[in-house]
């Protein structure tokens, strides 16, 4: 059964907060203060990587493994490389579902995060195409194939745990505690690399310098790894997923009985997953070929606007608890829409069009994507949560996100940026679509 809330949401009636249970206390409790935590550890160490290793697709791996091809052929075949993570992520859900039923929850998050450091440790220390030939190029896809394995295999359904273990008044702030990784990891990530562009002189930074924040992003994968195995290893946090039957499930049965509910969700909030490297990613890839901007001190001042999207995360928080998530993802979609209408303009303004499109961008981006995550998912039957929302996520970046630098930076080189316009302007028109079709049929069950 379905409950319609008074601030517009939707959700089954066993997502209602445990204060209205009358059943005698469990014995086993844990603050969604610390829950958050734990969510924010994990995403802000994935968030790192991915980002160390969007930067270097444009900085680096043009140069150091497609230096046969010109500038713009080189950043395409890097970021077609970029893409396969995005790919394999699901492949990688389905797997890593079987092993957790197989094997238990902190052998599955293991093997994933192993997989996930080996093959950023593999990057940082793989030769180039100049020493190795073609073989650099099959061993970045397949490490980086190894990234999106490992991604998929990572889900620790603390950010399900997380939805319902929240006060009813006050999802829409622990929903977006999580997505202050991305902000987190993306300022951590740039401000790196402009600190190693400002610090080496080209020819070094290109054959080793480039290769530190891989290093890094490698350490803070083994930290992360023992923060969040002593977390999801308690009984506390055993307990409670099971309690909430937060347990995996058969993929092909999760598809058959709760395809549409998939369907919807990953498409749910594609105006922010496509926003979302417009912003980040493609903008350092046009200044790259476009604009005479010195590379170290736009990445600093991307990284303020990740500052800025923190704060509008946070934003997001208070929004989604006065009007509901889904008329926040609504709002935001319209505006998102409306702000597409200006990219060509702004973009092709000099630096201060760009610093404006990259000001609100990175606002739209935080309380866009501050409640993009599990958007749709109480939705789901509750045998069914844990798996449809990792599957959802993991569809959700492959269709919005994943070839979003590739198809802009391609559109825009051959055909113009008023076609990036276009193709934003799709995700928010899908996303407005999807949330009124969505609501449409909860209303009528």
């Amino acid at each position: 059964m379905h409950i319609i809330s008074q601030n517009g949401d939707i959700r089954d009636a066993g997502d209602l907060p445990t204060s209205t249970d009358t059943s005698p206390a469990k014995p086993y409790s844990v603050a969604p203060g610390e829950i958050a935590i734990g969510v924010i550890i994990g995403r802000a160490s994935e968030y790192f990587d991915f980002f160390v290793y969007a930067i270097a697709s444009v900085l680096i791996f043009p140069s150091v493994f497609f230096p046969f091809e010109d500038r713009l052929e080189g950043t395409l075949y890097a970021f077609t490389i970029f893409s396969f993570a995005f790919l394999a992520r699901p492949i990688g859900t389905m797997i890593f579902m079987n092993v957790q039923q197989r094997l238990g929850r902190e052998a599955k998050l293991t093997i994933a995060l192993v997989l996930l450091g080996f093959s950023t440790a593999g990057i940082a220390f793989l030769p180039g195409f100049d020493q190795i030939g073609a073989k650099a190029i099959v061993l970045l896809a397949l490490f980086r194939i190894g990234q999106g394995l490992a991604l998929g295999g990572s889900w620790d359904g603390l950010p399900s745990l997380l939805a319902l273990s929240a006060p009813e008044n006050k999802r829409g702030w622990y929903a977006m505690l999580g997505q202050l990784g991305a902000p987190t990891g993306f300022v951590l990530a740039a401000g790196m690399f402009a600190y190693m562009l400002a610090e080496l002189k080209p020819d070094d930074f290109l054959e080793w310098g480039w290769r530190y924040p891989f290093y890094v992003a490698f350490a803070i994968n083994v930290v992360a790894l023992f923060a969040r195995l002593r977390l999801v290893s308690t009984d506390e946090y055993t307990h409670l997923l099971e309690d909430r039957e937060l347990q995996p499930v058969n993929v092909l049965e999760l598809l058959k009985n709760q395809g549409r509910n998939v369907i919807i969700g990953a498409l749910a909030a594609l105006a922010s997953y496509a926003l979302f490297h417009l912003v980040t990613v493609f903008p350092l890839s046009w200044i790259t070929l476009y604009s005479n901007r010195n590379m170290s001190e736009f990445l600093y001042i991307q990284a303020g606007f990740g500052i800025l999207m923190a704060g509008s995360i946070v934003l997001s928080g208070v929004i989604a608890d006065k009007i509901g998530r889904r008329n926040t993802l609504g709002t935001l979609a319209v505006l998102i829409g409306l702000f597409s209408a200006f990219v060509p303009t702004l973009l092709k303004a000099g630096e201060a069009g760009e610093n404006i499109f990259l000001f609100f961008g990175y606002i739209l981006l935080g309380l866009s994507y501050g409640q993009a995550a599990g958007a749709v998912t109480a939705n789901f039957s509750a045998q069914y949560r844990y798996t449809g929302a990792a599957l959802t996520s993991d569809l959700s970046w492959l269709i919005g996100a994943g070839f979003a630098p590739l198809v802009a930076l391609g559109l825009s080189a051959h055909f113009g940026l008023a076609y990036v316009s276009l193709y934003l302007l799709s995700g928010a028109a899908c996303s407005l679509a999807v949330l009124h079709l969505n609501r449409a049929l909860e209303i009528r069950k």
